[in-house]
């Protein structure tokens, strides 16, 4: 038998603010920590302004080592810290914990192929100028990638979406849990619908957020 949508939409209201809560909070988590480790990949790289080949490699072989692996394994890969770290692997926070990680290394990862692609003659002028590193980061880095980074944070936004669904699908909550519980495991298809509709939506107003507040920031 399908759902009682008059009674069912208040649960699909409260997975998509799961959902929600986890792409935002992983965001953010991931936005912090990414751009600190992608930042550090980047002036400790040969040649530049913080030269640290030992530092450069231990970074570089982190992001590689853990951006290839697919997210569902990753997840469950991690459980046992997880479950050290936030006390359970059920449940919107402990999808949250291994959301981060993952979304902080590929933040990284965007972050110094943003700063790679700063005209290197720029850095020299501030160099010979007498700028410090700290100068250089906050007064050019920065302000140069912006536009491009919030792009690479939209394309991570939407990879978020899809994280969050695939958590759902090992009790992470939100719509994954709802499309595989109640759509998938009890062969309703309407509930595939809207949980497929509802995950559209959003990855398309997360577009265009990233799309706008890119604009505005190499407009200036």
């Amino acid at each position: 038998m399908g759902v009682d949508w008059q009674t069912f939409w208040p649960r699909i209201v409260e997975a998509t603010g799961q959902t929600i809560l986890m792409v935002a909070v992983t965001l953010v988590i991931g936005s912090i920590f990414g751009i600190i480790i992608g930042l550090l990949l980047f002036v400790t790289r040969k040649g530049n302004i913080l030269e640290n080949a030992f530092l450069f490699q231990i970074i570089n072989f982190l992001i590689n080592i853990i951006r290839p692996i697919p997210f569902i394994i990753f997840l469950v890969a991690i459980s046992p810290l997880t479950r050290e770290v936030v006390g359970t692997t059920i449940g919107t926070w402990a999808a949250i914990f291994p959301m981060s990680i993952a979304a902080a290394f590929s933040i990284a990862r965007v972050v110094e192929n943003n700063f790679i692609s700063i005209d290197p003659g720029v850095i020299e002028a501030a160099k010979a100028m007498g700028a410090s590193p700290l100068q250089i980061i906050y007064t050019i880095l920065i302000p140069e990638a912006l536009g491009p980074l919030v792009l690479g944070l939209t394309f991570i936004t939407i990879s978020l979406i899809d994280f969050s669904a695939m958590a759902g699908t090992v009790g992470g909550g939100g719509l994954g849990h709802v499309a595989m519980t109640y759509g998938y495991q009890r062969f309703d298809t309407s509930v595939m619908v809207v949980t497929v509709v509802i995950l559209i939506v959003l990855v398309q107003l997360a577009q265009w957020i990233g799309n706008t507040l890119s604009r505005k920031i190499l407009r200036r």
